[in-house]
């Protein structure tokens, strides 16, 4: 059965699952669902806790040892594997599918790690696990999503926040729910059931919010420029690479030029949604950036982006990430960055 993040504690409260499987790559829904988990099987008498750490050279033996022995301190047990890189061998998967036959009530087996791809989880071993437990696939909070989700930490932590506080934190801390957990911690300390408005609240938020080439990517899709470079901004403080920001961004382009070419040519946005593997959440993030780049910006941005990586490995004197934002305007505004040189020079 698979579920998601929010669906967890009514999944639990159905009754005893054998196996639950837990992966991706956000770290505090990760962190509450396993939490939750062991809690609500601490609570029905699973009292002692067992972890393993499976990388490439893990014996799969030492888990069905585990499995069948008879525990000295506890009748019910908790055995939890951490996938180091979310995958199995075949050897593992073998052990797995046949554990899998001779589940025991006494144990509950919890297995986590990074995002599976599709891939994976058509893999035997995962198929036969999630048939018999439960599969919570854990994946980036954003949009509304994110605002519902803070709303209703807010709740929880009986905290009375002014409606004009939430979108700075949101614009502060996107990317880093641990972050947000923290300040709204925080907040529940130091002001308890008071009214939070937003002076209150700027004098005590740090800028935390993390951001990675994938959120920038899918934020210049959805032609919000302002965030984007807001991106980029942040990204500029913590150190990011630019060469892999250029990569990330270069890669995108190439697409949307190939994509504009084809629907030109008459194919069909599914087929060629179909052709790149664009997931449904994404389809609207291309049908925006398809709607309203041209292929003459393309062509500008392309040249400005070329023109950014080869400032920013042979110049000091130019700031790689505003020459970036620029590219990023030309996307949808080359006619107007045109004007412009890259490689400026001062009087």
């Amino acid at each position: 059965m698979r579920i998601y993040h929010n669906q967890l504690s009514n999944t639990l409260n159905q009754g005893f699952k054998p196996v639950w499987l837990v992966f991706g790559d956000e770290p505090w829904q990760k962190n509450n669902s396993l939490t939750a988990i062991k809690q609500h099987c601490q609570q029905q008498g699973f009292s002692e806790v067992i972890r393993f750490s499976a990388d490439d050279k893990f014996d799969w033996n030492l888990l069905v040892e585990e499995y069948q022995a008879m525990s000295l301190f506890s009748a019910q047990r908790i055995i939890e594997i951490e996938l180091v890189n979310g995958k199995i061998a075949d050897a593992g998967s073998k052990i797995l599918l046949k554990l899998s036959e001779n589940f025991h009530p006494d144990v509950q087996l919890i297995f986590h790690g990074p995002k599976i791809d599709s891939a994976g989880q058509k893999r035997k071993w995962f198929k036969s696990l999630e048939q018999l437990g439960c599969f919570v696939p854990l994946y980036d909070i954003e949009g509304r999503q994110l605002q519902q989700w803070l709303n209703q930490q807010i709740k929880q932590h009986k905290l009375n926040i002014h409606h004009d506080v939430t979108p700075l934190m949101i614009e502060l801390f996107e990317g880093n729910l641990p972050a947000l957990e923290q300040e709204l911690q925080k907040f529940s300390l130091l002001f308890g059931t008071q009214l939070i408005v937003a002076e209150d609240a700027e004098k005590l938020l740090i800028k935390q919010a993390k951001f990675n080439p994938f959120q920038v990517v899918d934020t210049l899709l959805s032609g919000d420029l302002k965030k984007c470079i807001g991106m980029l901004d942040q990204l500029q403080h913590e150190g990011a690479a630019i060469g892999q920001l250029i990569w990330f961004i270069h890669k995108e382009i190439v697409q949307l030029s190939t994509m504009l070419e084809q629907i030109e040519q008459g194919e069909s946005i599914d087929s060629i949604y179909k052709k790149y593997r664009i997931w449904d959440k994404k389809k609207p993030l291309y049908q925006y950036a398809l709607k309203h780049i041209s292929r003459d910006n393309i062509y500008q941005a392309q040249a400005r982006l070329a023109q950014t990586d080869l400032i920013s490995k042979t110049s000091s004197d130019f700031n790689p990430f505003i020459l970036l934002a620029d590219v990023c305007i030309s996307l949808y505004h080359g006619q107007t960055t045109t004007k412009f040189n890259l490689d400026y020079e001062f009087d």
